[in-house]
């Protein structure tokens, strides 16, 4: 059965007549979770996480049309049920779940199969056709558990306050930013970009319990941040604001961090491999528990891991798209361009 066919404007389902997060505007949008590549602007109507609903009223335009759902909380449209599982990538971040005179395929949006202290686990959804991310799809890519990172981002802090240095670190606004606040809760005060602020208040409206934050304005008092801890969006590394934090030492969350020379990247002082993306065991392990008859991956690694499935007796083939924001020169709000 053709449940699904892959389109110049996004994954359409052919029964149900709506698009899965689609790159072009369409009359009818199911988007995975808000991050900019997957939700954009343009779309009719849009259906998402209630978690994931304030996030795109604040990105794309507080007007829009748009419901939500919870998570096993299923919706028929033109004869295809549509649910949304924890993808375990964000907060409210989804895998659609499209279920059709007993076919069924999943579609990942971005998952993350390790457990952190924020986000909902990641969810394994049997299925015929799985459509999954390899962001990270390579062997090299394996994470630490949420512990170690957690307690090597806290030592470095330590050490940082034993010289005089305030601990900066460089994490998206959306996502990356509020999973580093837990990570360091605690520690010392937490001062945040208007960016990351914003996305916090918009996540408060739907009872997200963040950890406590300070904002970083324009015209913030040095005396007040030393030696304290900032969370800024990436683009803003060399930037005014930060050259203006007192003693400031730098490190960047992701996962691209895993790679020694990425840790150099920019000259920055430290990197720490903090994904919200499956590993290459976590890609392996999420594939294998739906027990897909055919697997279809898209962007990242995709060549590498899509053979790799094959060997392995997986059937799967590649699917070009047009998703991936887990790029060191993060694109941000304007928020963040007039910082």
């Amino acid at each position: 059965m053709k449940l699904v066919k892959f389109t110049k404007k996004g994954i359409y389902c052919i029964p149900g007549k709506f698009y899965l997060d689609p790159w072009f505007p369409v009359d009818y949008a199911i988007i995975s979770h808000g991050h900019a590549d997957h939700a954009r602007w343009g779309m009719k109507h849009y259906l998402c996480h209630h978690h994931s609903k304030p996030v795109l009223l604040h990105r794309i335009n507080k007007d829009i049309s748009i419901e939500s759902l919870g998570y096993n909380d299923p919706k028929v449209i033109n004869g295809v049920r549509v649910s949304f599982h924890p993808a375990g990538h964000i907060i409210g971040s989804a895998q659609i779940r499209l279920e059709y005179k007993g076919f069924v395929v999943v579609f990942t949006g971005d998952y993350k199969t390790t457990s952190d202290d924020l986000t909902i686990p990641f969810e394994p959804v049997k299925c015929h056709e799985f459509i999954t991310e390899s962001t990270f799809g390579l062997p090299i890519y394996k994470w630490l558990p949420e512990v170690v990172l957690k307690q090597q981002m806290q030592n470095w802090i330590a050490a940082n306050q034993a010289n005089n240095r305030t601990s900066v670190f460089l994490g998206y606004s959306l996502g990356k930013a509020q999973r580093i606040m837990k990570m360091l809760e605690g520690v010392d005060e937490l001062f945040v970009h208007r960016a990351i602020h914003n996305l916090n208040e918009a996540l408060n409206t739907v009872a997200i319990k963040l950890p406590e934050t300070k904002l970083i304005t324009a015209d913030f008092n040095k005396n007040d941040i030393q030696n304290k801890i900032v969370i800024l969006p990436p683009s803003l590394l060399g930037s005014r604001l930060l050259k203006r934090i007192p003693n400031a030492a730098t490190a960047v969350c992701s996962g691209w961090m895993q790679i020694r020379g990425n840790r150099r990247w920019k000259a920055v002082d430290a990197g720490f491999p903090v994904s919200d993306h499956a590993d290459w065991d976590g890609l392996i392990s999420a594939v294998k528990a739906t027990d897909a008859e055919k697997v279809y991956v898209t962007h990242g690694s995709q060549a590498i891991f899509s053979k790799y499935l094959n060997e392995i007796g997986i059937p799967s083939a590649e699917v070009k798209t047009e998703y991936g924001e887990e790029q060191l020169n993060d694109v941000e709000t304007t928020e963040t361009a007039n910082a």
